[in-house]
């Protein structure tokens, strides 16, 4: 995408920006209309969708589907070209720095077009990817172990709280005589993080919290006990157990997405580093230019 060009203030664009207003209302544009026009210039959609190019593909529909921000590329697509015009007649076109930057650029755009059509071709269909992931699934089982997890609430009073002791222990004997956790955790509870959920943590392995606060969650045995009081830096802690998860392997499921995506990026990888190895073979490096090119940078005092 074409940089902004914040501080070109010509005339020309004015009007370019109220053309560009105008045809992006339309319903359906021809390749060769224009965006933004003026005099001997103009920006058509097929210059629109080759800039497009320079931008990820993924990344296109959230850039390119916002009139505002179509207005403001091509605007300064069209700022581009007509000082490309301005260069051309001040004949800085054949100046050779000039002429071999836009050998650099035209094999930079080809060289990018060719790798999204190499892609295609080798990227493999959704049936293979998947057959692919199932594969590095079984071969890699590794990858997808998760220790025993637990999930459980808590209610925190904190230190500097006037008697905070005795308020714990208070909580502690109306849960046991019945109140339910999740409401007093939302009334009293002094961790904000949590007291608005009813006091979940959500799930969590051992090496994740305060030793004496894990030692005390995970001995609890099945849903809706309750721990003692539990005193960590923080302050009075009393726990619930909600639920328990088994240390195993991820369900394919799980990781069936993340694999394919994973698989397909690999194998179109392995594509372009096979096409690049054969289109250098033959090459060769010559050795002293190189080091005579890099002598001459290195020796460049470097600005402060």
């Amino acid at each position: 995408m074409s940089q902004t060009l914040k501080s070109l203030n010509s005339p020309f664009l004015s009007r370019a920006v109220l053309v560009a207003a105008a045809v992006l209302c339309a319903p359906v544009w021809a390749a060769d209309d224009a965006l933004v026009e003026g005099e001997k210039i103009k920006i058509t959609v097929q210059d629109m969708h080759a800039d497009a190019l320079r931008m990820p593909a993924e990344m296109r529909p959230q850039v390119l589907g916002k009139p505002q921000t179509v207005t403001q590329i091509a605007s300064n697509l069209y700022a581009r070209r007509a000082m490309a015009l301005r260069a051309e007649s001040d004949g800085l076109e054949k100046d050779p720095a000039v002429v071999a930057a836009l050998r650099i650029a035209r094999d930079k755009v080809l060289s990018d077009a060719y790798l999204e059509k190499l892609d295609k071709a080798a990227a493999p269909t959704d049936e293979a990817a998947e057959k692919m992931a199932q594969t590095v699934y079984k071969a890699k089982s590794d990858r997808f172990k998760v220790d025993e997890q637990i999930r459980v609430r808590h209610i925190l009073i904190s230190p500097t709280t006037p008697n905070a002791r005795e308020k714990i222990d208070e909580i502690v004997k109306k849960l046991a005589s019945g109140a339910e956790f999740a409401a007093l955790a939302k009334e009293v509870s002094a961790d904000p993080g949590s007291a608005a959920k009813g006091g979940d943590l959500g799930f969590f392995a051992k090496g994740r919290m305060l030793p004496e606060f894990e030692t005390a969650a995970f001995a609890l045995k099945k849903k809706g006990d309750l721990s003692g009081v539990v005193e960590t830096k923080f302050g009075f802690h009393v726990l619930q157990l909600e639920e328990k998860r088994p240390a195993g392997i991820r369900p394919f499921e799980d990781v069936r997405d993340e694999l394919i995506k994973e698989v397909k990026s690999s194998v179109v990888q392995e594509a372009r580093v096979a096409e690049a190895q054969k289109l250098q073979q033959g090459a060769k490096v010559n050795a002293p230019a190189v080091s005579a090119f890099a002598a001459e940078y290195s020796n460049t005092p470097t600005q402060k």
